[in-house]
């Protein structure tokens, strides 16, 4: 099992290389292949992963990606509200074939999973965005791997006994003061090609450890929808690692908050 999970790791730290350090168009259709994925796996829990309703929000994905490539909508609300407009009309029309709560994950699912996976091509397409992009990683995986290794080594206190008995507030601690130092260690290495000064490296590593603590929030909201649901896993796609929820269920949150904080405060 363990080398499976390496294997797997591997591989999709491999891909996720290529694909950021490419960037462009090639990032854009992965992060949209990526976030189909991932609504597949959550309208799955669902149980409405084939349904009209579903296609409606993989439509939806589709369609805010190519706005991102192309600025053809004229007003982000005009999405919004579009979108529910449409999904609340299949409620109507196909009544009583739906439950208010599929509607609402079909809607939730197109924000949760796809605007905000989206994210992270929009961090790379920033000024410096070909750096900026790894702290949504170094403060996510980053952070995880930290907080594991702390907690393992010292965790005694619970952080959420009911949700994550094996999280502790040690780790979490570690986690975040991994994550800085990680962080302050990358921007100090390419301090150069970024073009930042020593407070600018502080600002980076402040940002990548506020992201780090709301990844915690991600990874325990993802945990709660599978125990609420009484599911192991949203998928099998990454062997040992589970679905695409699994393993970016902590960058799903991770990558608007970098994308924000970095616009704002660089």
């Amino acid at each position: 099992m363990f080398k499976t999970r390496l294997i797997s790791g591997m591989i999709l730290v491999a891909a996720a290389l290529v694909l950021i350090i490419t960037g462009g168009e090639i990032l854009l259709a992965a992060s949209c292949a990526v976030s189909l994925i991932g609504m597949y796996e959550l309208y799955r829990v669902y149980q409405m992963e084939q349904t009209a309703a579903a296609v409606i929000g993989y439509a939806a994905a589709v369609i805010f990606y190519s706005d991102l490539y192309l600025h053809w909508l004229p007003d982000p609300m005009l999405y919004v509200m579009g979108l529910l407009i449409v999904l609340l009309a299949v409620y109507v029309l196909a009544y009583p074939k739906y439950h208010a709560s599929q509607i609402t994950a079909v809607f939730f699912g197109v924000f949760y999973v796809a605007v905000m996976l989206s994210c992270i091509w929009q961090t790379r397409m920033m000024a410096q965005g070909a750096y900026i992009v790894w702290l949504i990683f170094l403060c996510s995986w980053g952070c995880d791997t930290c907080a594991y290794c702390v907690g393992v080594k010292f965790g005694k206190h619970k952080m959420s006994p009911v949700l994550s008995p094996k999280k502790s507030v040690e780790g979490a601690i570690g986690g975040l003061a991994g994550t800085f130092l990680l962080t302050a260690l990358y921007a100090y290495a390419f301090r150069g090609q970024m073009h930042i000064s020593d407070a600018q490296i502080l600002i980076l590593a402040a940002i990548s450890t506020v992201g780090a603590l709301i990844s915690m929030i991600g990874d325990l909201a993802a945990s709660a929808i599978k125990r609420n649901y009484e599911i192991k896993d949203y998928g099998t796609l990454i062997p040992g690692h589970g679905g695409i929820l699994d393993r970016f269920d902590s960058v799903i949150f991770t990558a608007p908050v970098i994308l924000y904080l970095a616009r704002y405060l660089l």
